[in-house]
């Protein structure tokens, strides 16, 4: 198992309002504790013991929420990003020096909940020798990333119509909801040519054609976000009904 981790913690959380006009997302505390902890305590779990956090919403609040985090063998490192926000592609480039490596690492959003287990996520990811694992989860959503064989091979917005082919599939395709949980080789710094704010998702499709990104499927019933307050309400639910799962 790798020991290495970030937590994309900078979003600003806006659908969330009016939680977030005096915290970040990541100090929301869904059944009494905030994400940035139940993230934090995940990740250490799984062996996780260097965390990259980035913040950017209320940076001093994080900053002294981060450093009450006192776990025994962990260190914390924070990747400020409060002059300006990065995005996901943006935000993992800048943090790039304390990621690289020769194992790959993990990269969780704070917004996210799951019964994943990140161990078994990682040696699924090894055995298959691929650049990154998407954790992916069969539920309903307004985009998806598409795939054949479990491979990466598209994006579409149902909303908007718009769509993404990576490269010609014969076959059966599946659109699956990404659920904000990443494995990611180190390699992949040297295949981001992007600068500045760019989505992470935009790398992945532009890399998809030549590049092995794979879907790792997991339980859809025992994941949720908090976007905003209704799925928080449900998260919340979620997590008292089934304590033993998180």
């Amino acid at each position: 198992m790798t020991d290495t981790a970030m937590i994309f913690a900078a979003g600003l959380g806006t659908r969330l309002a009016p939680l977030t006009h005096d915290r970040p997302k990541a100090l929301v505390e869904p059944a009494g504790k905030t994400m940035l902890q139940r993230t934090t305590e995940k990740l250490i779990r799984s062996g996780i013991r260097k965390i990259i956090v980035n913040i950017h919403h209320f940076p001093e609040k994080m900053r002294v929420a981060i450093q009450a985090l006192d776990y025994e063998g962990v260190d914390f490192i924070i990747s400020d990003e409060s002059q300006e926000l990065l995005d996901t592609g943006g935000g993992l480039l800048k943090a790039a020096e304390h990621l690289k490596g020769d194992k790959p690492f993990i990269v969780h959003n704070v917004d996210v909940i799951s019964d994943i287990d990140l161990q078994q996520m990682y040696d699924n990811h090894i055995s298959k020798k691929v650049l990154a694992s998407l954790a992916v989860a069969r539920r309903e959503t307004t985009r998806y990333f598409n795939w054949h064989e479990g491979r990466l091979c598209g994006w579409k917005n149902l909303k908007t119509g718009n769509e993404i082919k990576c490269f010609p599939v014969k076959g059966n395709i599946e659109s699956l909801a990404f659920s904000g949980i990443h494995i990611i080789n180190p390699e992949i710094f040297d295949l981001i040519t992007e600068r500045g704010k760019f989505s992470i998702n935009q790398v992945y499709l532009r890399l998809a054609y030549e590049q092995l990104i794979m879907a790792y499927e997991h339980d859809a019933r025992y994941w949720a976000d908090i976007g905003t307050p209704e799925k928080l309400a449900a998260a919340e639910k979620l997590l008292l009904s089934h304590p033993e799962k998180f």
